[in-house]
């Protein structure tokens, strides 16, 4: 039986009420949802990105990963691998693919990654890792660059076996403008637009006779306001949408804890 490619898209403080009262804001989200297995989280405090994204791809809480703010500090990640790292460990054939514009989850100059360099396997083409600066240039632009790196890599020859691809613009918008405003709406519709580009190119791969996995989980919600950090309904909000391509949807539990979610994704694979 050919194994399962993994496909984890990140949307940053992505308050989902929002898009299922307006689904006609997200369609490729929505399609997620409506088709795929739905699935809560609760995300611990402090809310915010560092720990929130640490926990989700490490598969261990931050008690254990020491990450609990955004400088990530003090942090333990070299002990713990990231899910492409442990999918390539499992595997060492296992070729993955991480894309995101806030430094800390990718670049190794940061005080992270999140994402584990794996020198040795970039240089043998079995890890391919992207890293722009969204905070500096902004993530309207950013996450259409990294949306055009995903969609290259879909395109190439040899599969991405286990992928991270990350996105902002919502938490952007919703830090400038808050939620309750079209801002936040339009920035839901700008990273659908890239989703649908991508989940595309899925099911083209899919059609070729490659089962894909495609899940997409947020890191914390917002504030009507807009912020985030603490432990209200909204800012510890968040959810898993995973949809098969090629094969069917995962039979998960209604709710997990954020931890648990790298290790539902990686016995997928099987």
């Amino acid at each position: 039986m050919t194994r399962s490619h993994i496909l984890l898209l990140g949307v940053d403080g992505f308050y989902l009420p929002i898009l299922e009262a307006e689904p006609l804001c997200g369609p490729a989200l929505m399609s997620l949802a409506q088709e795929g297995t739905r699935v809560d989280m609760r995300m611990p405090v402090p809310t915010l990105s560092g720990p929130g994204w640490a926990t989700i791809l490490t598969g261990v809480p931050a008690e254990q990963h020491g990450v609990t703010n955004n400088q990530l500090f003090g942090n333990r990640l070299v002990m713990f691998p990231d899910l492409l790292s442990r999918a390539f460990y499992a595997d060492q054939t296992t070729v993955t693919f991480a894309a995101a514009g806030w430094s800390p989850l990718v670049d190794p100059a940061s005080t992270g990654p999140v994402i584990h360099e794996r020198r040795e396997q970039q240089l043998a083409g079995l890890h391919y890792v992207i890293s722009r600066e969204g905070e500096q240039r902004g993530y309207t632009v950013t996450d259409a660059e990294i949306t055009d790196y995903a969609d290259f890599a879909l395109r190439q020859d040899v599969a991405v076996d286990v992928g991270f691809v990350y996105f902002c613009g919502t938490d952007e918008a919703a830090h400038l403008f808050g939620t309750e405003g079209p801002e936040y709406r339009r920035a839901i519709t700008r990273i659908d637009t890239h989703v649908a580009r991508i989940l595309a190119r899925v099911e083209e791969r899919a059609a070729r006779g490659e089962p894909w996995l495609v899940a997409a989980v947020t890191d914390h919600g917002h504030r009507p306001e807009g912020g985030h950090g603490g432990g209200s309904d909204r800012e510890t909000a968040s959810f898993v949408l995973a949809r098969g391509y090629g094969r069917p949807n995962p039979d998960w539990p209604a709710r997990i804890e954020p931890h648990e979610l790298a290790g539902l994704l990686l016995a997928e694979r099987a």
